[in-house]
């Protein structure tokens, strides 16, 4: 099993690094998490052709997880794709697919293109088989087992949000948390697994300054709290990712987020104090995600 981290920025659009999106790939079988800004851009740079991606699972309907979703669809279907993709998600889902593609907001590029017969000939690509899904066991194939848990993220009745967890037939299992504040529900899935790959937004400085600014924290998880989410779950190896735009050298990023974190705490070295917060509480393997991070499993 091949895990590649295409996308590890939280929130705000980045000039350096790609929104959320993690391939798994089992047996040659390409399955995507998340398909934020930047996720097409980084299938093709790490090699892996986007029309063989069959199968996308959504973890929630934030923009930053599923921006680059119609230049996937559009995108691999101008490259030939084969089969229509599998997309699972939460209630919503078909809306955000129906409203963007053959009926929605791309429907005039759509209707163009259609006119060639090379895009004729693969024109029913562009109605996915899109699944709404409940906690549970959400999809099932020969190679892989996908089940999902509410997490805490956005009110339910506003959009629900999901963690994820992925097991193989080769005995392999990785959880991804989404966006989430701290879980119980996420802990019991994540139970035991060869790898979690959670979200680990703000630095601890950021989130007293969010606190004092009257901004919020509660959708997301701290470094210290992330340590003993990983120790609670007892998995093998912890990957901390989503990160919002703390090391920014960029001018422009910097005065955008320093509505979130005093820019004197910005830079290299935020890294290094997340990773001794969640060492607080974890002493197991620990990666801090970046783009095009490779794991295998």
């Amino acid at each position: 099993m091949r895990i590649l981290i295409l996308g590890t920025r939280a929130g705000l659009p980045d000039p350096e690094v790609n929104q959320s999106a993690i391939l798994l790939t089992v047996r040659d079988r390409h399955y995507l998490f998340d398909c934020g800004y930047g996720a097409m851009r980084q299938l093709m740079r790490e090699n892996v052709h986007p029309g063989h991606v069959d199968h996308v699972f959504l973890s929630h309907l934030h923009y930053d997880h599923i921006a680059d979703f119609p230049v996937f669809m559009i995108g691999s279907w101008m490259m030939g794709r084969k089969n229509p993709p599998v997309v699972v998600g939460p209630q919503d889902t078909r809306h955000f697919v129906d409203s963007l593609l053959v009926d929605g907001a791309f429907r005039k590029d759509i209707e163009a293109r259609a006119q060639y017969p090379q895009r004729q000939a693969n024109f029913d690509v562009m109605k996915p088989d899109v699944r709404e899904c409940e906690p549970g066991v959400v999809f099932e194939d020969d190679l892989v087992k996908v089940t999902a848990c509410y997490v805490e993220h956005i009110p339910l009745e506003i959009s629900p949000c999901f963690g994820l967890r992925m097991d193989t037939v080769d005995g392999q299992s990785v959880v991804f948390s989404g966006d989430t504040a701290p879980c119980d529900r996420l802990i019991a899935l994540a139970r035991g697994a060869d790898l979690l790959i959670h979200e680990c937004t703000f630095p601890e400085v950021a989130i007293r300054f969010r606190e004092q600014a009257g901004i919020g924290t509660w959708a997301h998880t701290s470094p210290t709290d992330l340590g003993s989410i990983a120790k609670a779950a007892g998995v093998k190896e912890l990957v901390a990712t989503h990160f919002c735009a703390h090391q920014a050298p960029n001018a422009v990023m910097r005065e955008i987020w320093s509505s979130h974190m005093p820019i004197e705490h910005m830079g290299t070295d935020i890294i290094d104090q997340m990773v001794a917060d969640i060492r607080a509480n974890w002493d197991g393997p620990l990666r801090m995600a970046h783009d095009g991070m490779r794991i295998d499993l």
